[in-house]
Parts: C-alpha cells; structure tokens; sequence
C-alpha cells in the first residue's frame, strides 16, 4: 500500500502508487509534514472533519452538482496567481449560501483551500520559487468571534484574557496575510461594533489588496447589510461570485458545514 492516499498531491503527482510513494517524500513532507498532520496544510487551520477533502472527493457533492460544477470552473482560474505574470486577471473571489445549515458549504471550502494549496505548490516548484509557508488560511468567525469574548467580557481574569487576545490577533493576521482566505460561517450571529469593525478591517483589507477570499453563509449575500452593515457588504459584494446551495442538512449523515 502507496501513500498516495494521505498525499493531498496523489492526483497530480507522477509518482502516485509507486515504490517511491511514501512518508519520506519531500514533497509529502513539504505538505503534509513529518507527522501527517502539518506542513502547508497543516499551517491553513482547516478543521480535522475536512482533512484531505478535495472537489473530486468532496463528501458533499450528492445533490450539489451544479455548485461544483461551478466550483470546478473557478479552481481552473488558480492558475492566474502561479502562471504567466502577463496574465493579470485576479481570481475572483466566492460567497457559498444556502438558507439551511449543513448543505456542505464548508465542504467545499475547505476542497477550495486544499485545491489552492496544491496549485500553489506546484506552480512555485515549476518555477523555481519557494513555496509560501502558508499559502491559504481557514478562519472560522464564530470561533474567533469567541475569542473576542474571552477577552473583552467583564470578570476575564488577566492571563485569559492576554491569551485569547494573543491568538485573537495572530488570527487577524493571517486572515490578512495568506493570499487565498477562507471566512466561515460570516454574518451568522450578531457582533458588537467592535468586532464587527475587525471583520471589516480584513475584508477591506483583502478587497483592497485583489486577495481571493471564500464566504460561507446562511444569509443571502443581498441581505448582509441586515447582519452587519452596508460597507462589509458593499467591500464583500466587490468582484464576488456567489454559489447558491440547495436542500437540507445532511448533518445526520455526516458533518458538510
């Protein structure tokens, strides 16, 4: 048995299934880490339910045909950021909706994160260059919303407070940094003015800089401006493509978002 099927690279790698497959290849490693769990796609925070999901493999795409199709369209553009530098069209980026919790939303963009972590790896190992430690980013806002809490709410003893503020920021940060972002789970549960001027401040910041961003959530695109305000929605809107999901939850089966 090959390790081709714990390498998120399996499926474009010419050596897939043969004697040199295996957890000492650098290109494994690179990725993967030493111990499986770390490397590049380790260093997204993609959530362990989504390891190793891909658009082929995606659990969620029963009953979602046409939101991949659409997503397979969109992963083909990657290629801009890694190809010929006279290309200067940007990817654009995603907003995944669906009324209903549990569609598979988060399913496919955790696939996107992983999709983009391969091409980016690849397109830099053609070219000579150095593969970006982090080339994408998962950050769950109702996590980090919680974070905001554990630092802001009266009674926070001190040491709680400064350790949640620490990874608070450094989650800021990489939202900012990483050149292809997942936001999950935008626009879900109400925010202060506080938190939501941090929100905003990576989705300006994101627009602002052509940085691809994926948006999971429950509310219509149309309708944010209800959930936060008009200028997120406005910058979130900008050069925004939005994939409408269908049906119900299917978290009873398995969790898709």
């Amino acid at each position: 048995m090959t390790h081709a099927k714990n390498c998120i690279l399996s499926a474009q790698c010419s050596l897939a299934d043969s004697a040199k497959c295996n957890a000492r290849c650098p290109s494994f490693i690179a990725c993967h880490g030493f111990n499986g769990a770390g490397g590049r796609v380790g260093a997204t925070d993609v959530p362990a339910d989504y390891s190793g999901v891909t658009l082929a493999k995606s659990p969620a795409r029963t009953g979602q045909e046409a939101a991949y199709k659409l997503a397979e369209s969109y992963a083909q553009t990657f290629t801009r950021q890694f190809g010929d530098a006279a290309d200067s069209k940007r990817v654009k980026s995603l907003y995944l909706y669906s009324e209903a919790p549990g569609t598979g939303k988060t399913t496919m963009a955790a696939a996107l994160i992983h999709e983009w972590v391969v091409r980016h790896y690849i397109g830099s190992i053609q070219r000579n260059g150095q593969p970006l430690e982090r080339p994408a980013y998962f950050l769950d806002v109702n996590a980090w919303q919680t974070l905001f809490l554990g630092f802001t709410r009266p009674g926070i003893p001190q040491e709680t407070a400064e350790k949640h503020a620490a990874e608070y920021y450094a989650m800021e940060t990489r939202a900012k940094a990483s050149p292809f972002v997942v936001l999950d789970d935008i626009g879900v549960r109400s925010a202060s003015e506080a938190f939501r001027a941090d929100l905003h401040s990576i989705v300006n910041h994101r627009v602002s800089n052509a940085l691809p961003t994926v948006y999971t959530s429950n509310v219509m695109l149309a309708d944010l401006a209800q959930v936060f305000d008009a200028r997120l929605a406005d910058r979130i809107r900008e050069q925004c493509v939005e994939i409408a999901f269908v049906g119900e939850s299917k978290r009873g089966l398995r969790k898709t978002a």
